[in-house]
């Protein structure tokens, strides 16, 4: 057995979930290791993903969604353990969609319509439901929420879900999408991470809620103090126990990542993603949110967890409300310095 050979076999072999970002590709690619990790790496969907982890626990490491991870660790049957590795973040001011001719000109207008949600429990949907209430008085309970496939007809929720009885929720129709709704008219608005295929299609009657969602988001943030996290890491809590050295290679790896990600963005030489204005818009975002404007780690984002937390119990899907400091595990709280 040569030397690589021998290398490889004494790390331990885990699969990685993880979806395809400039902040993950070092460790696809290798030019970042997991301290005594092999990854076998998978590049996936975030619907593939949590589908697979949260109903079969599929994968060793996984990227997860930060509101089904809050409701398994509310309810006491938590498989994954957390990280505080935030691979998703994103403003959600652009994520509700609305019929232009239903008279909804702003968000108070929502009170009474049918809105589509492919899952309740998607962190997207928290975050714009805590935003719709805390900052305009709608109240998840104010809408009649329509459930369903976007583009395939029908869609279960992840995880089953016990919501408290104010709030409402209907099937779409068998064998219709909430596509085919929006662009016909059979619901009033959709909200969700991934725009509708109709309003990406130009859909005259189609369109958001926020014109200026670049503007919402920045007043948002400028009040609040809060990048909105959508995923974090999580690994078996069986090999967390098992190997409690884990949790905090894996800390330090996807942050040395990310950093790698940052620093290309940073190079202006040659744009290194495929679009214009790349180093105008990044100056924007560092004047307003500072130089390190994508944290990972519970210290540096205490306010924002807490935030979540709140929201998630607020709208049931948390019987108890959880604290920051139970959602990782116990050795990714601190780290060392030099």
């Amino acid at each position: 057995m040569n030397e690589t050979q021998e290398t490889s076999t004494s790390r331990l072999q885990l699969s990685v979930a993880m979806g395809d970002y400039d902040r993950t590709r070092a460790i696809a690619d290798g030019r970042v290791r997991i301290d005594g990790v092999e990854p076998v790496c998978m590049l996936l969907s975030p619907e593939e993903m949590f589908f697979r982890a949260f109903r079969h626990q599929d994968f060793d490491v996984s990227e997860l969604s930060l509101a089904s991870y809050c409701v398994t660790l509310a309810r006491g049957d938590p498989h994954y353990v957390g990280i505080p590795v935030f691979l998703s973040r994103a403003f959600r001011h652009t994520s509700i969609y609305i019929r232009l001719d239903r008279g909804i000109d702003k968000p108070a207008d929502l009170r009474g319509k049918r809105i589509g949600i492919a899952e309740y429990q998607q962190s997207a949907n928290v975050w714009i439901r805590g935003i719709l209430e805390d900052d305009y008085d709608v109240k998840p309970s104010d809408i009649t929420w329509v459930q369903g496939g976007m583009d395939t007809p029908g869609r279960p929720e992840k995880l089953k879900l016990d919501l408290p009885d104010n709030i409402v929720i209907e099937a779409a129709p068998e064998g219709v999408t909430l596509n085919e709704m929006l662009a016909t008219g059979k619901i009033d608005g959709f909200i969700g991470p991934r725009w509708p295929r109709c309003f990406g299609e130009g859909h005259p009657q189609v369109g958001r809620l926020f014109t200026d969602s670049i503007l919402a988001a920045s007043d948002y943030y400028t009040r609040s103090g809060i990048f909105p996290i959508m995923h974090l890491l999580g690994v078996r809590r069986a090999l967390a126990e098992q190997h409690p050295w884990l949790p905090g290679a894996l800390l330090k790896a996807f942050t040395d990542a990310k950093r790698l990600a940052i620093d290309a963005l940073n190079d202006t030489s040659a744009t290194k993603v495929t679009m214009p204005f790349v180093e105008d818009n990044l100056a924007v975002a560092k004047r307003l949110m500072g130089a390190d404007y994508w944290t990972y780690g519970a210290a540096a984002n205490r306010g924002v967890l807490d935030a979540f937390c709140d929201m998630h119990h607020r709208q049931g899907l948390s019987a108890r409300r959880l604290s920051v400091d139970e959602l990782f595990h116990p050795s990714t709280y601190e780290a060392y310095s030099l």
